[in-house]
């Protein structure tokens, strides 16, 4: 991948990260006070919808960013075309690194965001301190393994998919596609990924939320869902499923959309 390459996935990525997280954050806050261990009201039902955006604010467009440099460096890598057999497998893994990257960042940022969701008296400035006052740095890389165990199996439906309907539709009306088509086979994409992986995500918001020291703080997602499971059942595994894959899909409609618009124009 040469410097303009780089240049348009690194501007890109991050004008569609910040487009999809600060448009789609209700639906967010929404998500995570379902999946809090408190339950929806106590965690401030609709009150204080925007409890959080400074925190996504600040980390959507470098997260984003470091995830579409990865992902594209990754497949110019392989020079793998879009028909050979291979390119679903380049996708994955692909996807995989630049979640893996891109977690650096999105981590840190979504503990102090999901935190302040959870609590809408504290504003982020002061989850961010009580973090770092009761937990120090690590505090704030909560969940990591959690949330890259969420995103890999996310990115290897959702890239795949994405790439593969692009593929099609792109072959059956002999042009390449324009970005509002690109944008629908992400928002298809999105939606299918996201409810595969919802369990994967409440186990990540209960290992965020928890409290230090607890059980579930130590982060053992098979402990945590069993925990789910036991106390509120299927339901609780699928709980925020239906705003987390309205929130993707509308997401990824925007995200992928938003990415191949800039790219394009900018290559």
């Amino acid at each position: 991948m040469d410097r303009r390459e780089f240049t348009a996935s690194l501007v890109a990525g991050g004008c569609a990260g910040m487009c999809v997280d600060l448009t789609l954050f209700p639906l967010d806050t929404i998500k995570t006070r379902l999946q809090s261990q408190q339950g929806f009201y106590k965690a401030g039902g609709f009150r204080g919808i925007y409890a959080g955006v400074p925190s996504a604010a600040v980390g959507s467009f470098p997260n984003a960013a470091a995830f579409f440099v990865t992902y594209d460096s990754v497949k110019s890598l392989f020079g793998t075309s879009a028909s050979s057999p291979m390119a679903p497998v380049t996708h994955m893994i692909a996807a995989s690194l630049g979640e893996i990257v891109a977690c650096l960042i999105r981590v840190p940022t979504e503990v102090v965001k999901q935190r302040t969701q959870a609590c809408p008296t504290s504003n982020t400035y002061q989850v961010l301190l009580a973090t770092l006052r009761e937990e120090g740095f690590r505090g704030l890389y909560r969940g990591y393994g959690s949330t890259v165990l969420r995103e890999i199996p996310f990115s290897l439906v959702q890239f795949p998919l994405w790439e593969y309907l692009k593929t099609l539709w792109s072959w059956q009306q002999g042009h390449t596609l324009y970005s509002w088509q690109a944008a629908v086979c992400g928002a298809f994409a999105g939606g299918v990924a996201a409810f595969v992986t919802t369990p994967l995500d409440v186990a990540k918001t209960r290992i965020m939320l928890a409290k230090a020291g607890t059980s579930t703080a130590s982060g053992r997602i098979p402990q945590v869902l069993y925990e789910v499971w036991q106390s509120r059942g299927m339901s609780g595994l699928f709980a925020g499923s239906i705003p987390r894959m309205t929130f993707i899909s509308v997401g990824g409609f925007i995200f992928l959309g938003a990415y191949e618009k800039v790219r394009r124009s900018m290559l």
